[in-house]
């Protein structure tokens, strides 16, 4: 399969081999993933961290990270964040360069959750220029919200493993209790249909804009989010490789 990202002279064509094994150290490149909830971002964000060997960045562990350290910034953003307000871009970004900037992310890293804004986004592309990375990679989970719908409203959770099933395509061997532990299934308020609902609007609403300004750099990669998770990873295998043999 041909994988091919380009943005003005960045240009990464190249076919990658399927029957790549074994871990390739970093991309030189932020790959971010886009996607709604439920659909297997975290998942694959810890695949392709081990498999490229790249840090895989969340900005609620740089909140906590600051906040514990008591930097500038995390003295900004504690009391926002004690008080259940929006943590504004400024402190965000700064935290997000802070952690861009360290070592481990000069071959790369991966992100998932962020950007969500254009604003954002811009200033993410900013930071990796001024670390000398190559082209952004976005792999954009496209799923189909009825079909997110029954596996979020289904699903069911072990109450002390907390062992993953679902009721319409993975349920347990006994109704309401988990395989492994005997211990009891359950069904979190957020998963109920209508905040599911809400939170997929949501999520259109903030990522429509992201899609648009990625496509338009050439720089998103759509993903079949709703096949099994490890035909997921192997598309996303396969775009990764390529860009990494076209560095």
């Amino acid at each position: 399969m041909r994988a091919s990202l380009r943005k003005g002279s960045c240009v990464a064509a190249v076919t990658a081999d399927r029957n790549a094994v074994g871990a390739l150290k970093g991309l030189g490149r932020a790959v971010i993933l886009l996607g709604p909830p439920g659909a297997g971002k975290g998942t694959q964000a810890q695949r392709i961290a081990k498999r490229y060997e790249l840090p895989h960045l969340s900005t609620g562990d740089m909140f906590r990270d600051h906040i514990q350290r008591g930097t500038e910034l995390g003295k900004k953003a504690k009391p926002l964040m004690e008080r259940g307000e929006l943590v504004p871009d400024e402190i965000v970004l700064g935290m997000v360069e802070d952690r861009i900037n360290q070592p481990d992310c000069a071959n790369g890293f991966v992100f998932d959750g962020f950007p969500r804004t254009l604003p954002q986004a811009d200033d993410l592309e900013r930071i990796c220029r001024n670390n000398r990375l190559g082209c952004t990679i976005v792999l954009h989970m496209v799923v189909d919200h009825a079909l997110l719908m029954r596996r979020l409203t289904g699903r069911r959770i072990c109450k002390a493993g907390g062992h993953i099933y679902n009721v319409y395509n993975r349920p347990p061997k006994v109704e309401g209790v988990c395989d492994f532990d005997g211990s009891e299934l359950i069904h979190r308020a957020d998963d109920s249909e209508g905040v599911i609902g809400e939170r997929l609007a949501a999520y259109d609403r903030q990522t429509v804009p992201l899609v648009e300004y990625y496509t338009d750099r050439g720089l998103l990669s759509p993903i079949d989010g709703m096949a099994e998770a490890d035909t997921v990873t192997e598309s996303i295998s396969r775009i990764l490789d390529g860009a990494k043999a076209a560095r």
